[in-house]
């Protein structure tokens, strides 16, 4: 967890909170289902709606930015690097990475104090 302090009020951007947020959006989303490659695209768009909605539930002075994979598991390798040149005192990032058995889904999460 790191911890801002934003003049008088103190503002937390808390990755374990937002981890937990987004794989319910997921779990809503695709929880249960099949990879089908024809719902790709309508899946991706849909976690990344839920997932800041939520976000911008929360009332934390932050602008969210929120990327979503999904590929399909063929055995293949999945690699994902993020890297940020911002004040690492007052913005964080997370990345959720979700799976079952026919799929992957990874959901990265950019939050940059107001």
């Amino acid at each position: 967890m790191e911890e801002y302090n934003s003049g008088d009020e103190q503002v937390v951007f808390n990755a374990d909170e937002v981890n937990i947020s987004v794989k319910e959006c997921i779990e809503g989303v695709i929880g249960g289902t099949d990879y089908n490659q024809n719902k790709v695209n309508q899946w991706t768009a849909s976690i990344v709606e839920h997932s800041l909605t939520h976000l911008v539930k929360q009332g934390r002075p932050f602008k969210y930015i929120v990327n979503c994979a999904i590929m399909q598991k063929s055995g293949a390798g999945l690699h994902t690097a993020n890297s940020c040149y911002w004040d690492t005192t007052t913005d964080g990032s997370c990345t959720v990475r979700w799976e079952n058995r026919n799929m992957y889904c990874v959901v990265s999460v950019f939050a940059v104090a107001l």
